[in-house]
């Protein structure tokens, strides 16, 4: 039968290794933004983008009615308002980032 060693006192980790536990009692005081909270702080921050894809939305839903109905003309108007609607979109996207990115502070120098 073999012997088995005797267990020893466990040996002392690295504090790299444990670096993420100092982290987490630092941060533990900072508030975790949650999902619906972000929804409103980014709608606050660019409101034109929901807006756009609302009417984007809108004119699909339109021009798909109205292309079951029958009506080719009116679902073709819609499709271009779509267009136009997804372009104002991109639009705003990218203005909001660019406002975004012109008010971001440096970073600080250590």
């Amino acid at each position: 039968m073999p012997q088995v060693a005797a267990a020893s006192a466990p040996a002392e980790l690295p504090t790299e290794e444990l670096d993420w536990i100092q982290m987490r009692k630092d941060f533990a005081g900072v508030h975790a933004e949650t999902t619906k909270e972000k929804m409103v702080r980014k709608i606050n921050e660019n409101p034109l983008v929901p807006i756009g894809c609302a009417a984007t939305l809108t004119a699909l839903g339109f021009g798909l009615w109205n292309f079951r109905q029958g009506r080719s003309q009116m679902s073709q108007y819609m499709m271009r308002a779509r267009i136009l609607a997804q372009g104002f979109t991109v639009l705003a996207l990218i203005i909001g980032v660019g406002m975004t990115y012109g008010t971001k502070e440096p970073p600080k120098k250590q």
